[in-house]
């Protein structure tokens, strides 16, 4: 193949930017592993995303060097596309004397949210397809200025979003969703209405289906233990969460439950579940992570552009050591090129 045809195939793959993430934890590293490993991505076009000091910096802790073409914009990354070898784009963000490694600053959490900005920008003007960002740190985003309780929150409202949004966390086949999210757990409660219960699980089941699941199987947890005891341990099972699953089945989704929270995961476990509606952050966290061991993927749903993250946090503790595995982020971005191509 000569190479002006190389060039005018990879141009029609997907772009993927892939940002560093929080400045001082374990992205860039990660992102330099990933990114040396065997074989490449010939399937997409990578557009790696952040300060150019702070990608030589990852290389190095990483101990790879990874051969990059750099580019002016996302949109030179799609039409002069080199299958060879990923693109990069250096933004000036914070300098290196600005943040300190193993601390949430608000300048490192700048960074991360004016690189994911322009790469939502990006995504709206159609230069990107979609996007994977190494970890972020909820703390550092806030003290940087962010009003949102997450960065789904805050991507939704950048992007306008008005629609239902909420975060799915993968790990192999299952899916999970979650009805509250990042709230104390005394307020849990004052989320859950049979609305929510429907957006969420209606939201699931047809990003299932988008992700190739022609019939997915989706189930709803109960709130209290064992699933309320018929009432007499919380009333939320009879009151609202059995109506709205079957307010799902009468709009023609088949979706099941409720189930006690302490067995739904066991039947996913064996395999008669795709995807578990929770009730709240931890009531499916838990579970997931042992169950991912490293290798979880979070999902922004909801949004129009495919955005996907590694399950675990900036790891500040061995930030810099070149210990960090790679196998989440690894599995992030093939989400992310996943749904891209199915979009």
């Amino acid at each position: 193949m000569s190479s002006a045809a190389a060039s005018e195939k990879a141009a029609g793959r997907p772009v993927i930017a892939l940002a560093l993430g929080d400045p001082v934890g374990v992205g860039p590293e990660l992102v330099a592993k990933i990114m040396a490993r065997e074989g490449g991505w010939p399937g997409a076009n990578i557009v790696i995303v952040g300060d150019r000091w702070l990608w030589e910096r990852g290389q190095k802790i990483a101990r790879e060097r990874v051969a990059t073409r750099t580019v002016a914009s996302f949109r030179d990354a799609r039409e002069n596309a080199d299958p060879r070898q990923p693109a990069f784009l250096p933004l000036d963000t914070v300098r290196d004397e600005e943040v300190t490694l193993e601390e949430a600053t608000a300048a490192g959490g700048r960074s991360a949210l004016r690189v994911l900005e322009a790469c939502l920008d990006a995504s709206v003007r159609g230069e990107v397809d979609a996007i994977c960002f190494a970890p972020l740190n909820k703390r550092a985003l806030k003290l940087a200025g962010m009003k949102h309780a997450d960065e789904l929150r805050h991507f939704a409202a950048y992007l306008g979003v008005g629609a239902y949004v909420c975060e799915f966390n993968v790990v192999g086949g299952l899916w999970t969703s979650r009805i509250s999210s990042h709230v104390p757990i005394k307020d849990v409660v004052n989320y859950i209405d049979r609305a929510s219960i429907v957006d969420a699980a209606s939201l699931l089941y047809r990003s299932l289906q988008r992700y190739g699941l022609a019939a997915p199987r989706v189930g709803v947890a109960g709130l209290n233990p064992h699933n309320g005891e018929g009432g007499t341990c919380g009333r939320e099972e009879i009151e609202i969460i059995e109506p709205a699953v079957r307010a799902l089945n009468e709009s023609g989704l088949p979706v099941v439950g409720p189930y006690a929270a302490d067995t739904i995961f066991l039947r996913a476990r064996n395999a008669e579940l795709d995807g578990i509606v929770t009730m709240y952050h931890d009531q499916g966290q838990i579970a997931m992570k042992l169950l991912a061991s490293g290798k979880g993927v979070t999902v922004m749903g909801g949004l129009p552009v495919p955005v996907a993250t590694p399950g675990h946090g900036t790891a500040y503790d061995i930030a810099g050591n070149g210990t960090a595995v790679p196998d989440a982020l690894d599995n992030a971005l093939t989400m992310a090129f996943r749904m891209a191509a199915s979009k």
